[in-house]
């Protein structure tokens, strides 16, 4: 299997201006739970500051791509409002830019029936744009920092139709995946979307290589076979399902081996967020000494939005009543009065009230949490107002009668759970005297 670093990597200016990318941003996001009842799954806040798809952007201008569209479906108003707010002034007296592209039934009456569907509903804006050679097709859902510009390097040394972007899973994870396997040339010869039985790696049986949900395409491929997959009657509108899979044998598809190698941060990280529990992971990680996901890295920003707010504010420091954080990440314009929170990540606006003790948490933005709380491995939603005196996370199967609680023990907690309980909740004991 050749390594990604056969081929040079010196950036192509043309290359990544005839390149068009187009993050699929349209997906309900349902195995988020609660956390996307109300907004898009790439809307959803992460790292204290971020939405989701902001990686993806931040990826594509950091890469050199200057024309991204990104496809918009499902209760998308809000990720709307917040592209227009802080991604659409770069480069619009040239054309290029973050363009939003909402879904308009271009086909027929039909929705967006799948990734592939969204492309080809697409096609037309894609055309217009004068000089796209291939379109860099990317999910508005995964956490993960990567240069583009050398994936798009190997599509075109290597003589490729059509590229995918793959990474190395322990197996037990890889059904949730499209799992492919290489030849020595690196041409994908098998590819299987979410198989039950994933085929492991030759030379290691403990890991699966799968699909990140990156393609390059060249536009005339691409154009030809959505056209011609519309005529099967076993389509499903999907990439990894169809696409992906009838292309082998018939043009030259090529496997990109995502590693750390000559990519932003120390190690090949990417995370697919779309379920609680990789999203609690995902966060947990960037808590760490040396986190494996560096937000911090000034050489390969991630950017957003910039929401404008005084710095975090740690109220009072008695004995028995001391606001404090340890081993966390507080966002801008937080205030923890009098409570303690250890190994969390803190969004900003948040407000801990005195005596809570906040542990393995995410507070997203806007969170309240009143006094003498005590929260363990809580994922309170944006703007979810905690009562005084609520203990979650300590007696799973008592909170699974009033929140969402996963496979991995994370309860996710909203403000429409606590509007909808009829019985006020019963105050826990009060807390002992905060430590330093």
């Amino acid at each position: 299997m050749p390594k990604e670093n056969q081929y040079s990597h010196i950036s192509s200016n043309a290359r990544l201006r005839n390149t068009t990318a187009m993050i699929l941003a349209g997906g309900k996001g349902t195995r988020l739970k609660e956390l996307t009842s109300n907004i898009a799954k790439p809307a959803v806040s992460f790292g204290g500051k971020f939405k989701i798809i902001d990686f993806a952007l931040s990826n594509c201008i950091n890469s050199g791509i200057r024309n991204v569209g990104v496809l918009t479906q499902y209760m998308a108003q809000d990720l709307i409002q917040h592209i227009q707010s802080g991604w659409q002034s770069t480069y619009s007296a040239l054309g290029e830019g973050v363009h939003i592209i909402p879904a308009q039934q271009r086909i027929d009456e039909n929705w967006y029936r799948g990734t592939a569907d969204a492309i080809y509903q697409n096609l037309d804006i894609i055309k217009r744009r004068a000089h796209t050679e291939r379109i860099l097709i990317l999910g508005g859902d995964h956490i993960y920092k990567m240069d583009y510009s050398r994936m798009i390097n190997f599509h075109v040394e290597s003589g490729a139709d059509v590229t995918v972007a793959c990474i190395q899973k322990p197996i037990e994870q890889a059904s949730e995946f499209g799992v492919m396997g290489l030849n020595d040339e690196g041409d994908i010869i098998n590819f299987v979307e979410k198989p039950a039985n994933p085929t492991p790696m030759p030379n290691d049986s403990s890991k699966a290589l799968i699909s990140m949900g990156i393609y390059i395409f060249n536009l005339d491929v691409l154009d030809e076979e959505l056209k011609n997959a519309l005529h099967s009657p076993d389509y499903k509108h999907d990439f990894g399902h169809n696409i992906i899979p009838s292309l082998i044998g018939r043009c030259k598809i090529k496997g990109y081996v995502f590693t750390e190698r000559g990519h932003p941060g120390q190690n090949g990280y990417w995370r697919d967020v779309g379920h609680v529990d990789e999203y609690y992971a995902a966060t947990m990680d960037l808590l760490a000494p040396t986190p494996e996901l560096d937000i911090y890295d000034t050489n390969w920003p991630i950017m957003t939005n910039q929401v404008q707010r005084p710095g975090a504010k740690f109220l009072f420091n008695d004995p028995n009543r001391r606001g404090f954080a340890v081993d966390s990440v507080v966002g801008a314009g937080a205030i923890i009065s009098g409570a303690q929170v250890t190994h969390s990540l803190i969004s900003y606006d948040v407000r801990i009230e005195d005596f809570s003790e906040v542990t393995d948490c995410i507070l997203l933005p806007g969170a309240k949490v009143g006094q003498n709380c005590k929260l363990n491995k809580v994922i309170v939603g944006e703007n979810c107002t905690i009562p005084d005196g609520v203990e979650i996370g300590f007696d799973l199967e008592q909170d699974k009668h009033k929140y969402t609680v996963t496979e991995e023990g994370i309860v996710l907690v909203s403000s429409e759970m606590f509007h909808s309980q009829d019985k006020p909740v019963k105050p826990a004991t009060p807390s002992e005297p905060i430590s330093a």
